[in-house]
């Protein structure tokens, strides 16, 4: 099982990468965990400032300070 860093409910900077260039700026939530795809762990995250929500892997995440 995967070692997640974030836990669901905090708050977290999203910094995009190219496959995420159009995403909103801005502080994001986790809401969830995806399955680990065997490279790093995944997350669901969501702005405020969206309707749908994004999944990021945990290098494109740091804590909000």
């Amino acid at each position: 099982m995967a070692e997640y860093r974030f836990k669901i409910g905090e708050t977290i900077a999203f910094q995009s990468s190219l496959r995420n260039r159009a995403a909103a700026a801005g502080h994001y939530q986790v809401i969830g965990f995806r399955p680990n795809d065997g490279d790093e762990p995944t997350y669901r995250i969501k702005s405020e400032l969206e309707r749908h929500e994004r999944i990021a892997r945990e290098s494109e995440l740091k804590w909000v300070s």
